[in-house]
């Protein structure tokens, strides 16, 4: 009984491939329908591997990018920190060196000068 259930099972398929193969035959230029599907379907199937390609790439070097950014930035915050140190001992330097600090503004005149030494 299981033998011809699946014998029953094979023929119903092959007669509807048979069927399928039948009207395909019977339309005009049939196997031309079949290439521009399947041409079309490939050109499909390679577009979308080129884009998703492409779009690995492009997260690729965005997170270089990014890794790139964060190094710089942590280089300026040195600096800054570099930076300010430095301004922060400049007073005592300058004490250090004998320097003291202005007492009163001083402004030069220059109305009166003339180049070369003329008066």
């Amino acid at each position: 009984m299981q033998g011809g259930k699946s014998s029953e099972q094979g023929a119903g398929a092959k007669r509807r491939f048979d069927r399928i193969i039948a009207w395909v035959g019977s339309r005009r230029a049939p196997a031309m329908h079949v290439v521009v599907a399947v041409v079309f379907l490939a050109a499909t199937l390679v577009a979308a591997l080129l884009l998703r390609t492409q779009m690995v790439q492009n997260s690729f070097e965005s997170s270089n990018l990014e890794v790139s950014i964060s190094h710089l930035t942590q280089d300026v915050q040195d600096d800054q920190a570099k930076l300010n140190q430095l301004q922060a001992s400049l007073p005592q330097k300058a004490t250090d060196m004998g320097m003291v600090p202005q007492q009163g503004s001083v402004s030069i005149d220059l109305n009166g000068y003339k180049k070369g030494g003329q008066q």
